[in-house]
């Protein structure tokens, strides 16, 4: 049976690992936390990811878990709203859309859950500290755990993969910077806020805020604008302390915000940024999702991508032996990634945004 380790258990990891079983794969997934990462941003299905959803046998569970919500409102620094929709809401887009928006945890749950019943195994609090070429696989080193040997080493890791990092060399020649921070944590409904986003636009600084949970919690995104700061992204008390900074002296509700970033104990922060890789594969180790081709949360396509790499690498995997499935896994999904990462740039609807849809559709076609 063919053995796959795969580093990182949030989307991307837990999707190729429950796909892999379904082709009669030897899964282990590992990942640094102690358990699943808790709390997080609300994330997006969309396009051919519910297609790919649909096939995986997750989509009834993803329509129940969905978020609810009525509106939107924008703010000036001052709290004075600018305007207000019914229809868009900008986390998720228009409320008509058969997109579907989740709290990532929901997801990051569902897929552990489905892929762990299916056989996967596995192993929390540790990571991956050595890769070694073999003749026929990879023989990988745990900062805890014996080396253990593999036919495929898959990293699935983020925007910082230690994978890559092992492979391919530092971050600083991957991850090009978008010029902002971005802090996600979760608060007490202090806004009383009831199915409706509030969003916030302040000099240098703004993010949004949406209930959750039966409107009985905040899901919080403060961002400010910065160049990279070293060292920055596992560092928590420093994150903390310069969103305090940044956030100084603003009125409207910051200042109650702030304070529940403080205490935060999911409190999340780092860069808005992309990787770019002339290719995601080096002998028997590839990357999956943000590790090889993160499009930034502001292209909101980010867990799409993730499950729909998953699909395509599987189905590659499944079909071709395991030396040449990786750069078939590339030459159908890069062209959809690197047109994902454009829409950074490219209003929703712009002739870029259409064509990363209408490739969607082909790139996971039988």
């Amino acid at each position: 049976m063919t053995t796959v380790l795969i580093s990182g258990a949030s989307v991307a990891g837990p999707a190729l690992a429950l796909n892999l079983r379904a082709h009669g794969f030897d899964v282990t997934v590992v990942e640094r936390a102690p358990a699943l990462r808790p709390g997080g941003h609300a994330v997006d299905v969309r396009g051919a990811a519910l297609d790919v959803a649909d096939r995986m046998g997750i989509l009834p569970q993803l329509q129940a878990m969905r978020t609810r919500m009525r509106g939107m409102s924008m703010l000036d620094a001052d709290g004075n709203e600018l305007f207000r929709s019914e229809e868009y809401a900008a986390s998720s887009g228009r409320l008509d859309s058969p997109d579907l928006e989740v709290l990532r945890e929901d997801l990051t749950g569902l897929l552990h859950r489905r892929s762990a019943e299916a056989g996967v195994e596995y192993v929390f609090d540790d990571t991956v500290t050595a890769l070694t070429p073999l003749d026929h696989g990879v023989r990988a080193e745990f900062q805890h755990g014996a080396a253990r040997e593999f036919d495929l080493v898959v990293g699935a890791d983020g925007l910082h993969s230690a994978t890559r990092r092992l492979v391919f060399g530092p971050e600083e020649a991957f991850v090009h910077h978008l010029g902002v921070y971005v802090a996600v944590y979760t608060m007490e409904n202090i806004l009383g806020l009831d199915e409706w986003q509030v969003w916030v636009q302040a000099p240098g600084a703004g993010g949004g805020i949406y209930p959750a949970r039966g409107n009985t919690e905040l899901r919080v995104n403060l961002g400010f604008e910065s160049g990279p700061i070293e060292g920055f992204h596992r560092d928590r008390q420093a994150q903390r302390a310069e969103l305090a900074r940044r956030y100084a002296g603003l009125g409207w509700e910051f200042p109650r915000l702030i304070e529940g970033a403080l205490a935060a104990p999911d409190f999340y922060c780092d860069a808005m940024a992309q990787v770019k890789m002339d290719t995601w594969s080096r002998g028997r180790v590839t990357l999956l999702g943000d590790a090889g081709y993160c499009a930034s949360p502001l292209s909101g396509q980010g867990t799409s991508l993730a499950l729909i790499g998953a699909w395509i690498l599987a189905e590659e995997l499944g079909r071709l032996p395991v030396d040449a499935a990786p750069a078939a896994y590339e030459t159908r999904m890069r062209p959809f990634a690197e047109l994902n990462q454009a829409l950074v740039k490219n209003e929703p609807g712009s002739p870029e945004a259409d064509a990363a849809i209408e490739f969607a559709k082909s790139a996971i076609r039988v």
